[in-house]
């Protein structure tokens, strides 16, 4: 085979051996052709690494097209209007916002609400504990919880309104990353593996390079079409018998606790799924490909699916129990005064917030 030169990471790798067959049809192309293959990358140290573009950009966006599936039309309605966006692909379009946020200086703050660090113990004990594990600066389970709050606030601001339904989008999906839900090693960041010969580390390829190998890209277009398969699954496949077990006891009253119990049971494949040997035994492997990642790829796919059913059950309890229900309180007040329908105000700003477990008491964007 001649011999190609591409950079990944930090290494210059030559020569790299054809791809195996795989269980899932896929782009054949030599792997030396595939422009998702051929970025570098800047490794700015595990601090700034953590959670960087957790799923990468085809698994948020697949995360949010199998939301759009399940959402209301009357949930849809409303996501359309906040984020200003009526095209379908609403939801994808925005999915990897908050990854091209954290890395500017304005959005920097943002960064630790990507993961929270489980201190465990893997792969002897996997946990998360939210007074433990949530740092003061926040995490995802408390973000989650404050953006929760802020989307069906009622009186923010248009743009404010669309941040907080941005953040949402990407931290439901961030927080079914099994590696985004540990603390060890920077949730893998500094595992060093190699994967069909690139010297990479494994929080990067759960991230993004196992998804896009599966796929054979990483457009909205691919995102789709996974989405596809995925919600054909959750419909009459494969998760049809236990997709209802991903929602039972979401509690948009409750965030904290739904949050946690999210993050639970991502982490918990990290002792069962991502490093049950430990990280040893994946460092030492000579190449994470195929055994590895044929091992893992249907884990992979699991959680994202999750992520958007979840998604998409959120967003509708949201919709129903806040935005609808403030919605009605307001017409209501409004038709008494007699101010209905002329003289309308679509302000909420005299309705008492709610009481949102674990949410920042502030509007304040830095939890």
């Amino acid at each position: 085979m001649v011999a190609v030169i591409r950079s990944r990471r930090t290494r210059t790798f030559i020569e790299q051996k054809p791809p195996l067959a795989h269980k899932r049809e896929r782009d054949q192309c030599p792997l030396s052709l595939r422009t998702t293959k051929m970025t570098s990358y800047v490794v700015l140290g595990l601090a700034t690494l953590h959670g960087v573009h957790a799923w990468g950009a085809l698994g948020h966006a697949t995360v949010a097209y199998v939301a759009q599936n399940y959402l209301s039309a009357a949930t849809a309605s409303w996501a359309q209007g906040v984020l200003a966006d009526t095209s379908t692909s609403y939801l994808a379009n925005i999915a990897s916002w908050a990854d091209t946020f954290r890395s500017t200086t304005a959005g920097a703050w943002s960064a630790p609400l990507h993961f929270i660090d489980a201190e465990d113990n893997p792969p002897t004990s996997c946990s998360v504990n939210y007074a433990r594990d949530c740092g003061a600066t926040g995490c995802v389970v408390s973000a989650i919880a404050n953006y929760t709050q802020r989307v069906g606030d009622g009186r923010l601001s248009a743009a404010d309104a669309a941040e907080a339904l941005r953040f949402l989008v990407h931290f439901v999906g961030d927080i079914t990353q099994p590696l985004h839900d540990e603390a060890f090693e920077a949730g893998a960041n500094g595992v060093a593996v190699t994967f069909m010969g690139f010297s990479d580390n494994l929080h990067s390829d759960w991230d993004t390079f196992m998804p896009e190998e599966l796929i054979g890209g990483s457009s909205l277009a691919d995102a789709q079409s996974w989405a596809t398969t995925l919600i054909s699954e959750i419909d009459s496949g494969t998760y049809e018998s236990t997709k209802a077990s991903w929602i039972a006891g979401d509690d948009v009253g409750n965030v904290i606790t739904t949050a946690t119990r999210w993050a639970t049971d991502a982490n918990a494949l990290v002792c069962s799924v991502v490093m049950p040997n430990g990280a040893a035994a994946l460092t030492a492997e000579t190449d994470l490909f195929p055994t590895y990642y044929d091992d893992v790829i249907g884990t992979i796919e699991l959680q994202i699916a999750k992520g958007g059913y979840r998604l998409a059950n959120w967003l509708n309890t949201i919709f129903e129990t806040e935005v609808a229900a403030k919605r009605e309180i307001v017409e209501g007040a409004e038709k008494r005064v007699g101010c209905w329908p002329h003289g309308r105000s679509t302000s909420a700003s005299s309705l008492t917030s709610p009481s949102w477990t674990g949410a920042s008491s502030s509007p304040s964007r830095a939890r």
